[in-house]
């Protein structure tokens, strides 16, 4: 069996619950965090106990550590990289480094956890590894997250997909920005709609969205999937946008997000973590777009949001 890569990320005590949504989002599996803030509490809350070895006390409690693990199939510099671009664009202060882990079976491991998942009224996200699942009248998505940015298990995804069901329907043409693994695009296809189009400046991304696509029968023209930033790849007006990413590049979104929307059409935007709410309510209106619904889930903020 080919080594692992170990990515272990060490960030300030007090920002390990944020770090560690962001990295469920963009890798969600084999992922552990070491958070000793409060070690005692939790030592005899869980084991009734409060004889805890001296190592364990000693640890740092000013920081946390993300431990993250790549396959060998994977490239760990794709990962990094887009872990990095999330933590600046959050101002978490981070360290990375990388380790080979020899002969783990984290594939298997995190596999085993994500089973077929019903999202909403029309959806069931379908692991591909899965033989059973039983769909009724849902939709069903064939899912092989890869490195993965996206597999339906983590709330904004969730939201964003709660909503964008509401939308997805024949004669609609959908934008997603920061696709991903391609999951929002992809099932507004199998939901219903005409066409999509996924954008994401990050290589491995854009791959994993194509071959989600093709696996549930979309290819282009239907679906396409473009390398780059929005203003710089994407041209036309779609009505749905979606934009599951963090708050600061979700902010800069709305400079220009008016300038791909039909009329009519919905901006279906999460990865919002509630501190933020503000800033991205501030920039809606500065931009003349309104919130038409918001939800909540987990901490995480999703909202519909429409042009003036």
């Amino acid at each position: 069996m080919a080594d692992w890569t170990e990515i272990r990320i060490t960030v300030p005590a007090d920002d390990v619950d944020r770090a560690g949504d962001i990295t469920q989002m963009v890798v969600p599996y084999g992922i552990y965090i070491e958070d000793y803030r409060t070690l005692e509490q939790e030592a005899w809350e869980i084991a009734r106990i409060d004889l805890i070895d001296e190592d364990l006390l000693a640890k740092d409690r000013s920081k946390g550590i993300i431990h993250v693990y790549i396959s060998p199939e994977e490239n760990p510099a794709e990962a990094v990289s887009f872990l990095r671009e999330r933590f600046e664009a959050e101002n978490i202060d981070f360290e990375i480094d990388e380790t080979i882990c020899k002969n783990a079976d984290w594939e298997n491991n995190w596999k085993k956890y994500f089973k077929p998942m019903p999202v909403g009224e029309r959806l069931l996200i379908h692991p591909v590894w899965e033989e059973k699942y039983e769909a009724g009248s849902r939709a069903v998505l064939h899912l092989e997250p890869g490195l993965a940015f996206g597999s339906g298990t983590h709330d904004t995804t969730r939201l964003c997909l709660e909503s964008l069901e509401k939308y997805a329907y024949p004669g609609k043409s959908v934008l997603d920005i920061g696709c991903g693994s391609g999951i929002l695009s992809v099932s507004s296809l199998l939901l219903g709609a005409d066409s999509a189009v996924g954008v994401d400046i990050d290589a491995l991304a854009v791959k994993t969205a194509k071959e989600n696509g093709r696996m549930n029968g979309f290819d282009e023209p239907r679906y396409r999937v473009l390398r780059g930033s929005m203003t710089d790849k994407v041209s036309g007006k779609y009505d749905i946008i979606t934009a599951n990413i963090v708050a600061d590049i979700i902010i800069k979104l709305c400079e220009d997000i008016r300038g791909f929307m039909n009329d009519g059409a919905v901006f279906i935007t999460s990865g919002i973590i509630i501190p933020r709410e503000n800033d991205v309510l501030d920039a809606f209106r500065a931009n003349g777009l309104r919130v038409d619904e918001r939800h909540e889930s987990g901490g995480w903020l999703c909202f519909e949001v429409r042009a003036e």
